[in-house]
């Protein structure tokens, strides 16, 4: 089975980014696009810029919380897709 790590950027003027991990990458989109996502993703529309395909959840967990705990990886990516 596959887990993706991904970063969220949302739509608004003041862009913000969220990053997760998920085993059904389009179905938590949705789901963060819908309000029935993370409590911080709900009341923002959210575009996909990034993501990373790994074979074991524990592997995800710990890229997830590499690039959350990375602020100079996630600006980088962030400023990427302005």
């Amino acid at each position: 089975m596959s887990y993706y790590v991904y970063m969220l950027k949302s739509l608004q003027k003041k862009s913000i980014t969220y990053v997760g991990y998920t085993k059904a990458l389009q179905n938590r989109i949705r789901l963060h696009n819908c309000g029935k996502g993370a409590k911080f993703t709900r009341g923002r529309k959210w575009k996909l810029i990034y993501k990373e395909k790994f074979l074991s959840k524990n592997k995800a967990i710990s890229r997830e919380y590499y690039i959350k705990n990375n602020k100079t990886l996630r600006n980088k990516i962030k400023d990427t897709y302005k």
